[in-house]
């Protein structure tokens, strides 16, 4: 069996050094659409978005996490662990949640531990839970479980773990927003790390099954947080304390998405669709969490 639950589980966690500065982050807002106009009215430099792309006022956003150190995204580092032997092509980003423990600095020094934290069988498809946390001399940063679905690989009998999701909100959404993505979408985000060929060599992408090469999931994961943040957290990147997603369905590069928020106590939830494609689903269940 090419995954062995047991073996990976009980694999010791590997550690590493990572660091990143300005231009990293810079790079990465870059690649979710930070410096673009909101709309066709506003100013070609938004002050707005000068936050995320002038190094003598940068923010970091949050979801930066998943990309800091410019290594390898987790869902390829856990194809590496051991108990785990599986063909890329099979392998699909299922789903992401980041714990923030404090703001994250524009430049820093951490090791990021990460280990396999649990194994799913889902039948026709395996789940692999890679969490990585993250701290600094000053104590923890950031924690994050990538959910990794690995198509094939189920069917051993192991444990099938949660599967309910949390459904759409009910009532009108408080806001609706729409992001517009470049067509060279992927091409500009790869360079915060991700080089996964799914997302820019087109027959890799028809191996995979895909017409074309897909939008990276974290890609979309990023472009939604900053809508969250710039349009119900007052632009304020160090509000946010938890954000969960589940990554419904594709996006192609050069889409339109459409990002539903809804208000709650403490948390605002959000649904995200492909406005070309009938409001196909993108991220179901997500939750940002905030001060």
């Amino acid at each position: 069996m090419p995954i062995d639950a047991a073996k990976a589980l009980a694999a010791e966690p590997r550690s590493g050094e990572i660091t990143w500065d300005h231009k990293d982050v810079q790079l990465y807002h870059l690649g979710i659409g930070a410096g673009a106009r909101p709309d066709k009215d506003s100013p070609a430099t938004d002050p707005d978005e000068l936050r995320y792309t002038l190094e003598s006022r940068l923010h970091v956003l949050p979801s930066f996490a998943t990309v800091a150190g410019a290594g390898s995204p987790a869902v390829i580092r856990g194809l590496s662990l051991p108990g785990i032997e599986v063909d890329l092509a099979r392998v699909l980003h299922g789903g992401q949640s980041l714990t923030v423990h404090r703001p994250l600095p524009v430049a820093g020094t951490a090791t990021a531990t990460s280990r396999i934290a649990a194994v799913y069988d889902k039948g026709k498809a395996a789940v692999l839970v890679m969490r990585t946390e993250v701290a600094d001399s000053d104590g923890p940063l950031w924690t994050n479980d990538s959910q990794i679905f690995v198509r094939g690989e189920g069917g051993w009998g192991g444990d099938r773990g949660p599967s309910a999701g949390l459904g759409t909100p009910t009532g009108e959404p408080d806001r609706t927003v729409e992001r517009p993505l470049r067509e060279d979408q992927a091409l500009l985000y790869r360079l915060s790390g991700d080089w996964n060929p799914l997302h820019a060599d087109p027959e890799f992408a028809k191996l995979a099954g895909f017409e074309r090469p897909i939008l990276h999931g974290l890609c979309t994961y990023g472009v939604t947080l900053k809508a969250v943040v710039d349009t119900l957290l007052d632009g304020d990147v160090t509000r946010v304390r938890s954000y969960a997603t589940r990554f419904a369905g594709v996006v192609y590069p050069g889409e339109t998405l459409r990002i539903r928020m809804w208000r709650r106590d403490g948390a605002v939830r959000v649904a995200v669709s492909a406005v070309e494609r009938d409001d196909a689903p993108v991220l179901a269940d997500t939750v940002v969490e905030h001060a």
